[in-house]
């Protein structure tokens, strides 16, 4: 367990006790912190998803130009979404060759549903359009090694 994002998980109160968990790296369930900052998603070479014709639109390149999809479904107020977002950043910088997405859940809900996401963060991979791995939670050797191979096989 990183130690780091399982605290930031548990000082993640409402008044009257914890309102998240910790499960494989992720946070499940939405809560509150006193000051509550929104995540920013920029950085690298990511393109932050933020309507449904927003996914089409770069799915469609994607394909066209023969890329594989990065799809980092995450939440502004999760703790290891904070974490992992610069190095999903910098691998967007490094992995040129694949499309790096994020797609905030709280702002695109109803899209989110259709991908059945359990907990933030989670990591879809796509190849013409099609599922072809997942990562639940921010395992950052595990999302390393994943976008490393795909990239190296592009």
């Amino acid at each position: 367990i990183d130690h780091d994002i399982f605290y930031y998980c548990l000082g993640l109160r409402e008044s009257g006790g914890l309102s998240l968990k910790f499960t494989m790296g992720g946070c499940v369930g939405k809560g509150r912190s006193i000051v509550e900052e929104k995540l920013d998603f920029k950085g690298g070479n990511v393109h932050v998803i933020t309507t449904k014709e927003d996914w089409d639109q770069k799915i469609e390149e994607a394909n066209k130009d023969g890329k594989i999809v990065v799809a980092n479904f995450s939440a502004s107020w999760c703790g290891p979404c904070r974490v992992i977002a610069p190095v999903y950043a910098e691998m967007s910088k490094t992995y040129p060759q694949l499309m790096f997405l994020t797609i905030d859940v709280d702002d695109l809900m109803d899209f989110s549903s259709t991908w059945d996401i359990r907990a933030t963060p989670t990591f879809f991979f796509l190849k013409n359009g099609q599922q072809i791995d997942k990562l639940v939670g921010a395992n950052k050797p595990e999302l390393e090694k994943k976008v490393q191979a795909l990239g190296d096989g592009s």
